[in-house]
Formats: structure tokens, C-alpha cells, sequence
């Protein structure tokens, strides 16, 4: 896979992330927890809040062009969803470089389903899963997502030069063909089963 050039435009200063829940999941105190967390790391947050259907997160995803995209769950039932979602995402040109993450409590069973439920949520677009796991602890979780964001903010290109003007660069048109990748691979875990416990579940 070749490395990502995200929205066709360099960016510079603090990461724009989209926080999520999905459309089966009612639960908001995980979102107003990830969001005061990826603020107080420096970055700016769009909340679309629970219970957003999955049209509506993707035409968002479109709208604002984040750097992020963090899907949050805690209902246990988010596998269904959030597998259908990544697919929805993946299936437009302009958002399949978009670095996407997805943590909590993905089904209601144990150790061997969250393999399987990362695995395959990995292998249908997400850049990394984050799951609830009671034997990492929630610790182990959050120094993962706070890894994952500074390195996905280490990897961006360098701001933009200003016209002679001064004024901000605009950013350069679409001209309508697919994005290159997704992450760079040294951005994604291999395998995460680390706890997003109080995060993203």
C-alpha cells in the first residue's frame, strides 16, 4: 500500500478530528470524554454525537475533510455498524485516505471475538481498533490512542508556503482522482487489543 496524501493538501498546525458514535449506540459520555482528551492533546474536534446515522457520518467525513476519524462505541453491539461504516467510507474516493480508528466494546463476548471483530474491522478499512480488555487496563489504551494521534501528526506534511500577499494558501482543487493509501503502515498497530475503556468505551 503506498503512502497516504489525505485530501490532496499539506496541513500544518493541530490535527481536525471527527468524533463519533454509531447509529445503534445511544451512549454520550464516551464521546465528551475522547473529545476533552484529543483537545487536551492540543487538536480541534468536531462531535457529531450518538446515534448518527451512517450517511450522515460519512457526508460529514466529506464536509469538514478531517485529519481523523475516531468512532466511538460502548453498547457492545458496534461490530455490525461500524463494519458497514468503514465500507461506506472506504467506498468514496475522496475519503479512502482518510486515517480512521474505531474503540470500545465491539460485541458482548470474550477474548476470541474481540480478535475477530478487530481483525475483520481492520481488514475492511479501519486503521486501527481499539477494544475494551479487561487484562490490559485502561492505561494501556489510552497511551495507544495518544501514540497513534502524535505519530499521525508527525507524518503530515509541512505547512504550505503563504502567497506574497500573506494571505493562507487555498488549498489545492480536487481533481477527482482516488487517494493514494491510508495511513502509512507504521502508523497502524498490527494488532491492538488495548483497552479505549473510558475513551472510546
Amino acid at each position: 500500500m503506498q503512502t497516504a496524501e489525505w485530501a490532496s493538501r499539506e496541513r500544518s498546525g493541530p490535527l481536525d478530528v471527527v468524533v463519533t458514535g454509531l447509529p445503534s449506540d445511544a451512549h454520550t459520555w464516551n464521546l465528551v470524554f475522547i473529545q476533552l482528551l484529543i483537545e487536551d492533546l492540543g487538536h480541534h474536534v468536531i462531535n457529531l454525537g450518538p446515534c448518527v446515522p451512517q450517511d450522515e457520518i460519512v457526508e460529514s467525513c466529506g464536509k469538514y475533510q478531517p485529519d481523523l476519524l475516531v468512532v466511538s462505541t460502548v453498547n457492545g453491539h458496534g461490530f455490525q455498524d461500524a463494519d458497514q461504516l468503514i465500507r461506506a467510507i472506504r467506498s468514496r474516493w475522496e475519503l479512502a485516505g482518510l486515517p480512521a480508528v474505531i474503540g470500545g466494546k465491539l460485541g458482548v463476548l470474550g477474548a476470541e471475538q474481540r480478535a475477530g471483530h478487530g481483525r475483520r474491522l481492520r481488514e475492511a478499512g479501519f486503521d486501527a481498533v481499539f477494544q475494551e480488555d479487561p487484562e490490559q487496563g485502561q492505561d494501556a489504551g489510552l497511551g495507544a490512542f495518544e501514540a497513534f494521534i502524535a505519530r499521525l501528526d508527525a507524518e503530515r506534511g509541512p505547512a504550505a508556503p503563504l502567497p506574497g500577499d500573506g494571505a493562507p494558501a487555498a488549498p489545492l482543487p480536487a481533481d477527482g482522482s482516488p487517494a493514494a493509501g491510508r495511513v502509512p503502515a507504521d502508523l497502524a498497530p498490527v494488532a491492538s487489543a488495548a483497552s479505549l475503556e473510558g475513551v472510546a468505551g
